[in-house]
């Protein structure tokens, strides 16, 4: 009886210890090796004491779970969230100290449980402090979507992204044929934040890209947390590119380096703010027949407009799409003078929209544009040498 109260007296102590260090404390007996009255003081001096760096509920989020074993060494340790997600660790090589390769998130709970190479085992749990505020992110492209040879991974963040590099630390892209590429930081056309991982050069058609987006538990600035992970996945489909000559008047496909056909157009007049982009551009989204109102591109008085326009292909957040317009028909192929679009006849602009995808760049040459547009206009980057794209990366 006398080890047993001994130890009784002691516990109280060592719980006092651990609270003042901000440590939470586990202990469990381990496993008798044989029966016996007499084994009583042999498991009790054997109990494994476990510590946990975080514990009750507001503990610090952002940082990664520490459990260390007093005496002995760690087996096996498991941190796991209320959803049943674990965080990923290692066993140092003295065995007596687990660390997880994952931050906690913050508002989560979770449970830890440890064994010891001698069968002992310890459970803790806790939860941590709320956020303040939550960051999300609009991915594109769209998972399992097939794409042209000039689409980046895009990522744009609701809120300000104030720790660059740990957020770019934690995207990981994945090639199937080791493509070169480097993250930049732009601002989008609506003054958010946003990233994009854009290919050294245009992709190679059947490439297979996946991102792993790991921001579960990482502050992006200003107590402002990710509190979940994201994944997209897309494929490189034809290798196609739409050359747009300003000076011949004429957009053409080509696929492959040949030629699909060449068609006559009408691009936007030289002189103004009602020229077209220059550089390259990319096709971000077919999107049909649509209304297009003069005033959401900063046109009034003579340049107003309300149309109804078919075949409509976006390729800038500015404005700029190709088009069908039948109404400057006397105009394909010698002069320009539209709003800043690419119009084509009826036939030829449902032609192209069948055969062209999202991601398939629009070259735009010759005489007469605006310049080109920033990379936060649509997917602008093209327009920036490998050098310059390079020093956008916050971790270069």
């Amino acid at each position: 009886m006398t080890p047993q109260s001994s130890s009784s007296r002691r516990r109280p102590l060592r719980t006092r210890h651990a609270a003042a260090a901000g440590l939470a404390v586990l202990t469990a007996a381990l496993t008798a090796c044989s029966g016996g009255s007499g084994s009583s003081g042999a498991e009790a001096a054997e109990k494994p004491k476990i510590s946990v760096n975080l514990s009750g509920q507001q503990a610090k989020a952002g940082g990664p779970v520490t459990v260390k074993l007093a005496d002995g060494r760690l087996k096996e340790v498991t941190v796991a969230d209320d959803k049943g997600a674990k965080l990923p660790g290692r066993i140092s090589a003295n065995g007596t100290t687990w660390t997880s390769q994952r931050t906690v998130a913050p508002g989560t709970a979770y449970r830890v449980e440890a064994s010891t190479d001698k069968g002992g085992s310890a459970k803790s749990s806790f939860r941590t402090a709320a956020p303040d505020q939550v960051n999300k992110v609009t991915l594109a492209p769209g998972k399992g979507t097939t794409v042209g040879i000039a689409q980046p991974l895009s990522i744009t963040f609701d809120h300000p992204v104030r720790n660059k590099a740990e957020v770019e630390k934690a995207l990981k892209v994945t090639t199937s044929n080791g493509t070169t590429g480097s993250w930049g930081w732009i601002k989008n056309y609506d003054g958010k934040d946003r990233v994009d991982w854009r290919p050294k050069e245009y992709w190679k058609s059947g490439t297979k890209v996946k991102l792993d987006a790991r921001l579960n538990g990482i502050d992006s600035g200003g107590d402002d947390w990710f509190v979940r992970d994201y994944a997209t996945n897309f494929t490189v489909g034809k290798s196609q590119v739409v050359k747009v000559d300003l000076d011949s008047k004429t957009a053409t496909l080509k696929r492959d380096g040949k030629t699909v056909r060449s068609m006559p157009m009408s691009a936007g007049t030289p002189g103004g703010e009602k020229a077209s982009w220059g550089g390259t551009s990319v096709l971000m989204s077919k999107e049909g027949t649509i209304n297009m109102r003069s005033e959401t591109v900063g046109l009034s008085g003579s340049n107003s407009y309300n149309k109804m326009v078919d075949d409509s292909m976006r390729l800038t957040w500015s404005g700029m799409y190709a088009h069908a317009a039948p109404w400057n028909a006397s105009y394909f192929g010698n002069t320009n003078h539209s709003s800043g679009c690419i119009g084509m006849s009826d036939g030829d602009a449902g032609w192209l929209y069948g055969q062209a995808q999202p991601g398939d760049p629009f070259e735009v040459t010759g005489s007469g544009s605006k310049g080109v547009p920033d990379p936060g206009n649509g997917y602008g980057e093209w327009n920036l040498s490998w050098s310059d794209w390079q020093t956008k990366s916050a971790l270069k």
